[in-house]
């Protein structure tokens, strides 16, 4: 989902969306790079969860729904070695950056992008064995169709491997910035839900998943606490988020505040968080794994 004021990745979403609102190439960029930095930086969290997975015949038709530039597909490509990847994303520049860093796996050739949007009518789809929807259900518009959608596209005794994201990353320890204490928490306070864009984000969707007919086989939550000291891309991960957290919450927060936040997203300020030896990465993802029966 991408769009200027709607950067759900590090600001909040996950692996991959189901659609996108695209606003200039510029915006497009962002999206991609916010994206590819939260693969990078929980590529180890998202391969757990991949592994987790309860499926006792390891699938050879898998469908990603959502499938962003592709921290999903990739890790289930490494999982499972003998499986295709067809990858649903709206966005075509997600889907050629999926498809570039699939050549460099050495897997391009077990990945099929569909450029589709999900709350418009799904092209062919096959029967997978396994659906993967990461950071992208919560965007539809209308998600009890999806889930029944879902349920009638996988083959019998398929599995429906829901992602989503608790709650959004935070990146500054405990007291910091000095300067401004609890700053990032009244960033998120401050952030207002998407006007005009569905957001069903903090679901359970265990009930809704059982009304589609499935049954509910795995649901946990996955906290990820990363301590520093930590890699190079961390610190551009946090940038990114931050910008996003600026650019929705300004509005609202205070003066001070934003001083303190502005100078926490300057690239060449010595307290930036380029600079920051202290940063962590904090959020959760909650796991459901549905099986149609």
């Amino acid at each position: 989902m991408t769009h200027t004021a709607h950067q759900h990745t590090a600001a909040g979403h996950g692996h991959g969306h189901g659609h996108a609102h695209g606003h200039g190439h510029d915006a497009a960029n962002t999206q991609i790079e916010i994206l590819d930095l939260d693969a990078e930086v929980l590529a180890d969290q998202i391969a757990s969860i991949v592994d987790a997975l309860p499926v006792p015949t390891p699938p050879t038709t898998i469908v990603g729904l959502g499938a962003g530039t592709g921290a999903g597909a990739l890790a289930l490509l490494r999982r499972f070695p003998d499986a295709q990847v067809t990858a649903v994303d709206t966005a075509p520049a997600h889907l050629r950056r999926l498809v570039e860093k699939a050549d460099a796996a050495g897997v391009a050739d077990r990945v099929h992008p569909v450029e589709a949007d999900l709350n418009a009518q799904w092209p062919p789809l096959g029967a997978p064995e396994l659906v993967w929807a990461s950071a992208s259900l919560h965007h539809v518009d209308d998600p009890a169709r999806v889930l029944r959608l879902v349920h009638g596209l996988l083959a019998p005794g398929g599995l429906f491997a829901l992602v989503e994201l608790a709650d959004f990353p935070r990146f500054l320890p405990a007291g910091a910035p000095a300067e401004s204490p609890g700053l990032e928490d009244r960033c998120h306070a401050a952030t207002p839900r998407h006007e005009g864009h569905a957001d069903h984000r903090g679901t359970d969707w265990t009930p809704h998943l059982i009304e589609a007919g499935f049954t509910i086989e795995a649901h946990r939550a996955v906290t990820i606490t990363l301590a520093p000291p930590l890699p190079d891309a961390v610190g551009r991960y946090a940038l990114n988020a931050l910008r996003g957290l600026r650019h929705r919450a300004a509005d609202a927060l205070a003066p001070e505040d934003l001083a303190v936040l502005d100078r926490l997203i300057d690239p060449d300020d010595p307290r930036g968080v380029l600079r920051r030896p202290d940063l962590t990465v904090r959020t959760e993802r909650v796991v459901w794994a549905a099986r149609k029966p």
